[in-house]
């Protein structure tokens, strides 16, 4: 994906604001102001904080690098360390709105609700309906409960933003201790309300407030039947052994205004520029340090940006005694394992492996991290403690049995991996990926084709865009010996994945078949030439496809005693 560009924030369309280069040059600025430059392009904050910093001190009245580094220390989760900056660059430009931005979140997480109110009636704006929100909760702080209701109530009658109104005022009731007044809202008795992840737990926590601790296990029941999600997992059979829970979805105005921002970052999670959300969570972690849900959505974003420092770092922030911790970690790992800290990836999962030894993700995480690494007889064991920990089937385990099935497959323990294909099919029928494995595998074996076929069909059916489902499709047609439907397939699957080499191979056989002999040669010359270090040579046989070259596909079937071409 392109990378994020640093200096965007709540949609206001804010950039460098016309540094050019000739002026910079002319002063010296050349090399940091173009490491700066390349920095922000690139998506790497903190190389954006070191040259703009060198920059900034040649040239201190420039608007533009001073806005660079206000956004790239924000990515980073400095806002403490962008006031400064703010400061002076509000000297220079009354209303700069990056600036100001930075100065109102610094306010309110030092609890200083008059400069919040000075700020807004400046004009200073974070955006739309959350100016109005920002009062709201600045009066809960000023011990204005009434005026603060007023104001949720106000935006309550805004079709566009009454929903996210009406939670943020049951928290606001929450809170101050109207827990009753809180579950009437969240129980929708005057409107219902799509409650998010977050909604769920801040109402299940009223709920057990109000001793209705039942009542808060059926909700969590309803609204996550099949969860494997083990904090949710946790607080349900707390709920379940009577435990009374607190109501810490927030904490006083401040955390208020923190799970404010964090519901809108969420809420625009995968829909939004990655880097307006970031904003977002990042203002929640100032208000909030210790809010887990930011941090899981600055992690979230960083994995979107493909930062796998920064999601790693983030996912490191959530503490060991918050529920969260389990989920953290195994986010962590994920972008350790991306970043090719494969040693680090396991010490992070064995050791929260021997912390929660019960959690069944954790094991079946560390034999994922074995079998990208093809330490395929390492993994299974790991994938054996995950399903041993299984007390009823799940649709989501799917992807567990499937994972131990390739790595008995690639063991030569065929019987016992077609058990756990058949059996994470049984748990999610129409799965592509195993639909296709499962039918490739029956291919390349040349047993129930006709079978294989119809799992293959199914599963282009389900990702008529993926490439290597495509392959198998026309690979199966092959072995069947219709041709020509296995060179229109094999054409569409290069045509996704013109680069692999395995396709073009399997392209020059199909060709070869229906006696188009000179594309055959031209797709396995191909093949060859895509040919890196990477490439799996148990699928692709580089001095095969020479010898095909040299005598044909017919004769080099001959020689292997394998089936002839059918004609």
């Amino acid at each position: 994906m392109p990378p994020i560009r640093l200096l965007r924030t709540l949609g206001l369309a804010l950039a460098l604001t016309g540094t050019s280069l000739p002026a910079a040059a002319q002063d010296g600025l050349a090399g940091a102001y173009l490491a700066a430059r390349t920095a922000d392009m690139s998506g790497d904050y903190r190389a954006v904080v070191e040259y703009g910093t060198r920059a900034l001190a040649r040239d201190p009245d420039n608007l533009g690098l001073m806005e660079g580094l206000i956004m790239a220390e924000m990515g980073l989760g400095e806002i403490a360390a962008a006031v400064p900056v703010a400061r002076r660059l509000t000297g220079l430009e009354d209303h700069n709105q990056v600036a100001g931005l930075v100065l109102i979140a610094d306010a309110m997480q030092r609890e200083d609700w008059a400069v919040v109110e000075e700020m807004l009636d400046a004009g200073t704006t974070v955006g739309l309906f959350l100016d109005q929100m920002i009062r709201a909760w600045t009066a809960i702080g000023e011990g204005q409960v009434n005026r603060a209701i007023g104001l949720f109530d106000d935006l309550a009658k805004d079709d566009a933003v009454g929903d996210a109104a009406l939670f943020q005022k049951a928290l606001a009731l929450a809170q101050v201790g109207d827990y009753e007044g809180a579950a009437r809202i969240l129980g929708g008795e005057d409107k219902v309300l799509q409650l998010n992840r977050a909604g769920v737990v801040a109402y299940a926590q009223v709920l057990s407030q109000l001793e209705r601790n039942p009542d808060a296990v059926a909700l969590l029941d309803s609204a996550f039947p099949d969860t494997t999600d083990e904090e949710l997992l946790t607080l349900r059979d707390e709920l379940a052994a009577g435990k009374p829970i607190p109501f810490s979805a927030v904490s006083g105005a401040r955390g208020g205004l923190a799970q404010l921002f964090y519901e809108v970052g969420q809420s625009l999670l995968g829909d939004a520029d990655p880097g307006l959300v970031l904003i977002y969570a990042r203002i929640a972690q100032h208000l909030d340090p210790n809010h887990v849900g930011a941090a899981l959505v600055a992690a979230q974003v960083f994995e979107e940006m493909g930062n796998d420092e920064l999601a790693a770092e983030a996912y490191a922030r959530v503490p060991e005694t918050d529920r969260g911790y389990p989920q953290a970690q195994l986010g962590r790992a994920t972008a350790l394992r991306r970043m090719g800290e494969i040693d680090e990836t396991l010490a992070v999962l064995e050791a929260l492996a021997a912390k929660r030894p019960e959690l069944a993700a954790v094991h079946a995480s560390i034999g994922d991290t074995l079998r990208f690494e093809q330490r395929f007889e390492e993994a299974t064991p790991h994938y054996d403690a995950a399903i041993a920990l299984y007390i009823e089937d799940l649709p989501g385990q799917w992807s567990v049995y499937f994972a131990r099935a390739i790595t008995l497959e690639r063991q030569g323990r065929w019987d016992e991996a077609e058990a756990d294909f058949r059996h994470a099919l049984e748990l999610f029928p129409d799965q592509p990926s195993v639909l296709n494995y499962l039918g490739y595998s029956y291919v390349e074996q040349r047993r129930n084709l006709d079978e294989a076929l119809g799992m293959i069909q199914r599963a282009v059916a389900a990702r008529p865009y993926d490439g290597y489902i495509r392959d198998s499709l026309g690979w199966v047609y092959y072995r069947l010996g219709r041709y020509d439907e296995a060179v229109e397939e094999m054409v569409r699957a290069v045509e996704l994945l013109p680069l692999d080499p395995v396709l073009n191979d399997h392209l020059g056989d199909t060709f070869w078949a229906v006696g188009r002999k000179r594309e055959a040669d031209f797709q396995w010359r191909r093949a060859l030439s895509f040919v890196t270090d990477d490439t799996n040579l148990e699928e692709l046989n580089p001095d095969r496809i020479r010898r095909k070259l040299e005598v044909g596909l017919d004769a080099v079937l001959e020689e292997e005693g394998g089936e002839p071409l059918r004609k």
